[in-house]
């Protein structure tokens, strides 16, 4: 009897969103997502040495086709405990950004270079697996997290290096429209003992060379109107801290109009000395929610080295 009362009330449920246009299982549909962009990049300069191509890995221009391919890339857990304490873990492709309090990811999604995405570049660093909280009080909002990851045989170990990472991140709500953001980040390299060094081991000991590296940044990002953003970031590395690297743009991206960005940004060692300086502005056409068209100019200069460059992208979503 329980078995036919229970047929009865699913035919029930069936004959209901029969008449209508819903479904009782649109909630369980899994949706599927592809994204291809190409990016190309015609640059003016006498010869293509390596100098030459070294600058233009520093200014960040990417060129080629980057599809999204079915792969696995992250595992992603989340648990909003409370209105104001979260936890997130990543045993997968966990990277700064995803344990750091959520940034602008409509404008860094057209952003052409490094330097024209409103965050300091410490927040793509990938770090293996990651376990972090997030806590949120008035208008502070603050982030800690743990990663660790396994950097492979170091040449002549007898071990696997491991690389332990702690990042910090706390934003100041200074509007209801303006953030100012305090972030770093502090490795740990733990190199295992040479072969030489192995061949009179002793019982119970295994030695390491641990290497301390480090990254603070500052960020200040501004909403105008809803498409409308201006905003800069400055980080600074703990290896050489006269170093500088810093950036500032301001874009106006309609998701369905025509829009356009400006961004500048560089390396400083000094007050005097400008390692790298690079200027991009870009125009951006959507043509549909799939499809969408983006010419920039990039200009770079590194040293003694100058050039401009003109490049070109187009995204597809499938």
């Amino acid at each position: 009897m329980k078995l036919r009362d229970r047929q009865d009330k699913v035919e029930r449920v069936l004959s209901f969103y029969k008449s209508s246009k819903g479904s009782p299982f649109q909630e369980a549909s899994t949706h599927v997502r592809g994204e291809v962009d190409m990016l190309g990049a015609l640059l003016m300069m006498d010869n293509a040495d390596q100098q030459n191509c070294d600058t233009i890995r520093r200014a960040g221009i990417r060129t080629g086709v980057h599809s999204s391919p079915l792969s696995l890339a992250k595992v992603f857990y989340a648990a909003n405990i409370s209105d104001w304490f979260s936890v997130a873990a990543i045993p997968v492709g966990a990277h700064c950004r995803d344990v750091g309090i959520a940034t602008n990811s409509h404008h860094e999604k057209r952003a052409l270079t490094n330097y024209s995405s409103l965050g300091p570049p410490l927040l793509n660093q990938h770090n293996g697996s990651a376990i972090g909280l997030m806590v949120r009080k008035s208008n502070v909002v603050a982030s800690l997290a743990q990663f660790v990851s396994g950097l492979g045989m170091h040449p002549g170990s007898v071990g696997f290096m491991r690389c332990f990472s702690t990042f910090g991140q706390v934003v100041f709500e200074l509007s209801r429209s303006t953030k100012l953001s305090l972030l770093g980040i502090f490795k740990r390299r733990e190199i295992p003992e040479t072969s030489s060094e192995a061949s009179t081991p002793v019982i119970g000991t295994l030695t390491h060379e641990n290497v301390s590296t480090g990254s603070i940044a500052l960020t200040l990002e501004s909403e105008l109107d809803e498409s409308t953003r201006i905003g800069g970031w400055l980080e600074m590395n703990s290896s050489n801290p006269k170093c500088l690297q810093w950036a500032v743009s301001m874009s106006d991206t309609p998701e369905d109009e025509f829009g356009w960005g400006l961004s500048l940004g560089g390396l400083i060692q000094g007050p005097t000395r400008w390692d790298n300086f690079q200027v991009e502005t870009f125009l951006n056409f959507n043509f549909s929610k799939r499809f969408s068209l983006q010419p920039a100019l990039v200009y770079v200069m590194d040293g003694s080295t100058q050039f401009p460059a003109l490049m070109f992208r187009s995204s597809w979503s499938l």
